[in-house]
């Protein structure tokens, strides 16, 4: 591995610049890709090591510092026994979503190898290739828990949260076995080779505080304190409209904590801990200013670390459709120009 800064302020440790990856880096918003979709489901580049790989590979020629397999959260849902598809311009579909009791106690706890080896090849794949750190990710229980009852994506989840306070067993069960099955995802990607994971809690944020300590963090916990005491490698945990729930993700665990654009990043920092690295925070519409005005808001983000060990610049969620490719490259090379140039006048 060529360049470990990534790692390094995974791990708090002094690096001579801001590292720097953007969530949803592969994807619509570069032509390649969308050359790829046009020959090939989403299912099957997810399922196809040599096209995973690919588009895995796309976007570091805009000068990551990290690459993120190309995968999707949903995909241990499948050998689970939840079949779903991608329907154009919905998302994900999920063909029986989940309402009783009986549908819950027939889906599988997993072995990742059942089903999932696909994933673990495009892992082996890409290390032959890379020079930088790869990220292996999976979604986290509540978020899972929301498509398989909800049946797709939903603007207020009352579906997911009426069978979370009527049904606390139905709930539970549901929620230990989702969280059962990413752990032992999460530690096969790390035996694969991963060099970092991240968990994936984009919608946690529809929670309360309490409904989170109640209903959610057992299970999150049980995930990210197994990896962080079994494994060696950095832990992002990572969720959006998270700022009521900064101090229970922390103590959930992670060893890098993800801000979105909501919540300050120096402030979020402070909650979570300088004990903790942090990963964001940029609002992916930025990405759609003029350059100059997007460049000004990337200079918010690092000022507001103050240079400080453990800081990864990020998006405080992923790169939108359309977004233009020129103007990420542009905040790619200003991120590493002037964090450079900021740490070497606190030098």
């Amino acid at each position: 591995m060529k360049n470990d800064t990534f790692l390094r302020a995974c791990r708090r440790e002094k690096t001579s610049y801001t590292p720097l990856w953007m969530m949803r880096q592969a994807g619509r918003y570069m032509s390649e890709y969308r050359a790829l979709r046009a020959k090939y489901s989403m299912l099957e580049l997810c399922k196809t090591p040599e096209l995973a790989v690919q588009v895995t590979l796309q976007p570091l020629r805009l000068g990551f510092d990290a690459a993120i397999l190309f995968a999707d959260i949903l995909l241990p849902l499948e050998p689970m026994g939840s079949s779903f598809e991608f329907a154009k311009g919905e998302g994900p579909v999920i063909h029986e979503p989940i309402t009783s009791l009986a549908q819950i106690e027939k889906l599988r706890v997993i072995e990742p190898e059942d089903g999932l080896g696909y994933i673990m090849t495009s892992i082996g794949m890409l290390k032959k290739e890379l020079q930088i750190p790869l990220i292996g990710f999976a979604g986290a229980p509540f978020t899972l828990a929301s498509y398989l009852i909800e049946g797709g994506k939903s603007a207020h989840f009352v579906k997911t949260k009426k069978m979370m306070y009527e049904a606390p067993d139905a709930w539970n069960l549901l929620m230990s076995k989702l969280s059962e099955v990413v752990r032992r995802y999460m530690r096969k990607q790390v035996e694969a080779g991963a060099d970092a994971m991240q968990l994936f809690d984009s919608w946690v944020g529809q929670l309360s505080a309490q409904d989170y300590v109640d209903y959610v963090k057992p299970h999150v916990a049980h995930i990210l304190q197994d990896l962080q005491k079994n494994t060696n490698v950095p832990v992002i945990h990572f969720g959006t409209g998270t700022h009521a729930l900064l101090e229970h993700q922390r103590e959930a665990g992670g060893t890098v904590l993800g801000l979105d654009w909501r919540t300050p990043l120096a402030e979020g920092w402070k909650r979570v801990g300088h004990d903790r690295a942090v990963q964001g925070n940029m609002d992916p519409t930025v990405l759609f200013a003029p350059v100059e005005i997007a460049k000004k808001h990337a200079a918010r983000v690092l000022d507001a670390a103050e240079g400080r060990a453990g800081h990864i610049f990020n998006l405080g969620h992923g790169i939108l459709p359309e977004t233009p490719v020129d103007t990420v490259k542009a905040i790619v090379d200003f991120v590493h120009e002037e964090s450079t140039r900021q740490q070497e006048q606190r030098s």
